[in-house]
């Protein structure tokens, strides 16, 4: 048997129907009802009722927590020029412009790193095809503590996705954030990190299939 949503349940007039229609020893026909049958109808009712809220409610639990991709004026997906105005812009950092760019080898890849003031004592964003994808600041820890951090991440964003005693990580299939021990908070987009994984995995592939080429010549 199919049960009605909980805010139709709810509704007086409706459950008065809803009764009569499904409770056994209850009828508009009938006008002398027995007490104990009278009793059990209206528990199995409100049994129906708490269980479709706890349905909803758990719903409600499920529903994906959006984690941010943005310190302050900092964020994921931000191409070169707009990151060197923020973190000049920003008291929090010492950023010195170019001299603290740097280029990788890998394919468009490019290093800024700088140090902080108060409570970060470097920060490190990792930029590929001109877009941040990594942003890691390493913080102060005469002035916060791992605890403060943990427990403002779980208020915020729930339990962590895995836990260990370095590492704690939240994260969704776009994002990822990750609190280090003795206290580093990572943002790492999800997709273009996987994307660097799997490419790294082909390469590595390719050698090793060389390298066996090689060997098959003796």
């Amino acid at each position: 048997m199919a049960f009605p949503p909980v805010s139709l349940c709810m509704d007086s007039e409706f459950f008065t129907l809803y009764f009569c229609l499904y409770c056994p020893y209850f009828s508009s026909d009938n006008v002398t009802m027995n007490y104990k049958s009278m009793i059990f109808g209206i528990f199995i009712c409100f049994s129906v009722i708490s269980v479709l809220w706890a349905q909803e409610a758990s719903d409600e639990e499920k529903e994906e927590v959006v984690l941010p991709r943005q310190f302050r004026e900092l964020s994921l997906g931000m191409n070169m020029d707009d990151l060197k105005t923020n973190l000049l812009r920003d008291s929090f950092f010492n950023f010195r412009g170019d001299r603290d760019v740097s280029f990788l080898p890998e394919r468009d890849q490019s290093l800024v790193e700088t140090t902080g003031t108060s409570f970060i004592r470097r920060a490190f964003f990792q930029l590929r095809d001109g877009q941040v994808f990594i942003m890691a600041f390493s913080l102060n820890i005469e002035l916060i503590d791992h605890y403060s951090i943990f427990m403002q991440f779980s208020e915020k964003y729930g339990e962590p996705s895995y836990l260990d005693p370095r590492t704690a990580i939240w994260e969704t299939e776009e994002t990822r954030i990750a609190l280090e021990r003795p206290l580093t908070v990572k943002y790492i987009d999800k997709t273009v990190f996987n994307d660097i994984l799997n490419e790294s995995g082909v390469i590595q592939s390719n050698q090793v299939k060389r390298r066996q080429d090689f060997l098959d010549e003796f």
